[in-house]
C-alpha cells in the first residue's frame, strides 16, 4: 500500500521521531504571501510535521494548495518546488503589467483610489492575471480532489456576502481565484452560477473548519496583516491601507471571539484546541502602502527569507509544545 505522502514523508532516520500533527491557517495578504512562503518552507523541511488540514484566503489560499498538491506528488519536496516555482514565476511576469495601462497605474496610486474611478472591466477588459495560468500548470486539481490534506479555501458571494468555504473535494481553479479575486482589480469569479469575490471579506482565514470537522487538536496561524498601526494616517494611501487592514482583520476577529466563547461554554473540541502563531507584521507593517499588489522579486525574496527565519525561531522555542499546549493567546492579542 502506497503510504500517504502528505502524512509521511521522512527518511529513515527521522521515522523514529514522534509525528506532531499541525492544522495551517494562512492569512491573505496579496504579495506579502511570500512571507507564509517562507515559513512553508521551513515548517517543510521538518520531517516530523504532518500537515493534517490547511486553511487559507486569498494568497493563503494560493499557499495552500501549492503545499497541498506538492505534498500529493512527491511529498516535501513537492511541495518545495511547486512554491518556489509559483513565486518566481510571479515576479518574471509582472513586467507584463506594463502592457496594460490600467494595471500599470496601480503601480503608482492605492487600489482603493483607481476604484473609486473605474471598474475592472473598464481597466482590465480582458481579466488579466498572471496567477490563473500559473496555477493551471503547477497544480492537478482533479488529483488534489481525491487525497491530501483536508482543504478550506475562503470566498466571498458578490451578491450576498456571504461566506462559501470550498473543501477539497470542491477545489477547482476557478475556487482558488475566486478566494484571491480582489474587485477592484478582477472581475468576480463565477462558480455554479454565482458570483465571488475575495475571501478575506468573510473569513481570513477560516478557524472553524481546522477545529470541526479536522481532527488534529494544534493549529499554527500564520498571520500577515497588522492588527495595529503605529499612527493614524494622514494621506491618502496610508488611509486606505488602514481601512484595509480593519476590514480584513474583522472577520479573524470575529472567527476568534466565537471559538472564545464556545470554549467558555466547555464545547469540548473548541476548549482543547491549541493555536500557534508566526505574526509576519514586523516584516510586513512598513512596506510601503500597495505593495500587497505588486510582488517585486527583491520584496518577495526579503520576506522568504523573514518568513523562514520566523518559522526557525517558533520551531525552536515552540516546537516541543505541539500536541502539548498552547504557545499563542489568540482572543487577548485579537480581542
Amino acid at each position: 500500500m502506497r503510504r500517504q505522502a502528505w502524512l509521511q514523508t521522512r527518511p529513515a532516520a527521522a521515522s523514529r521521531l514522534e509525528t506532531r500533527r499541525l492544522n495551517l491557517a494562512l492569512q491573505g495578504g496579496g504579495a506579502h504571501g511570500a512571507f507564509t512562503w517562507g515559513v512553508l518552507d521551513r515548517l517543510l523541511e521538518e520531517h516530523q510535521l504532518a500537515f493534517e488540514a490547511i486553511s487559507g484566503t486569498s494568497a493563503g489560499a494560493i499557499n495552500a494548495v501549492l503545499v497541498a498538491d506538492g505534498l500529493v506528488e512527491n511529498g516535501s519536496a513537492g511541495a518545495l518546488e511547486k512554491l518556489a516555482r509559483f513565486w518566481s514565476a510571479l515576479c518574471g511576469q509582472t513586467g507584463s503589467l506594463e502592457t496594460l495601462p490600467g494595471l500599470q497605474r496601480l503601480q503608482h496610486a492605492s487600489l482603493d483610489l483607481i476604484g473609486k474611478f473605474l471598474a475592472p472591466a473598464q481597466f482590465n477588459p480582458l481579466d488579466f492575471n498572471p496567477m490563473r495560468e500559473l496555477l493551471r500548470s503547477l497544480v492537478d486539481f482533479e488529483r488534489l480532489r481525491r487525497e491530501g490534506p483536508a482543504l478550506f479555501i475562503a470566498a466571498t458571494d458578490a451578491a450576498t456576502g456571504r461566506k462559501r468555504i470550498f473543501t477539497r473535494a470542491d477545489i477547482s481553479l476557478e475556487a482558488v481565484m475566486a478566494s484571491a479575486c480582489l474587485p477592484q482589480v478582477h472581475q468576480a469569479v463565477e462558480i455554479d452560477g454565482r458570483q465571488y469575490w475575495d475571501g478575506g471579506y468573510v473569513a481570513n482565514p477560516p478557524l472553524m473548519p481546522l477545529i470541526n470537522p479536522a481532527k488534529a487538536e494544534d493549529t499554527l496561524l500564520v498571520q500577515l496583516i497588522p492588527l495595529t498601526a503605529q499612527d493614524v494616517p494622514q494621506d491618502q494611501a496610508g488611509i486606505s491601507e488602514g481601512i484595509n487592514r480593519i476590514i480584513f482583520n474583522a472577520p479573524l476577529r470575529h472567527e476568534i471571539a466565537a471559538i472564545e466563547l464556545m470554549a467558555s461554554r466547555k464545547v469540548a473540541p473548541f476548549l482543547r484546541h491549541r493555536f500557534h502563531l508566526i505574526d509576519a507584521t514586523p516584516s510586513t507593517a512598513e512596506l510601503p502602502a500597495g505593495s500587497r499588489l505588486m510582488p517585486d522579486w527583491r520584496m518577495v525574496s526579503k520576506l522568504r527569507l523573514d518568513g523562514r527565519q520566523a518559522a526557525d525561531a517558533w520551531l525552536a522555542r515552540n516546537h516541543t509544545a505541539i500536541g502539548k499546549q498552547a504557545t499563542a493567546d489568540l482572543p487577548a492579542m485579537f480581542l
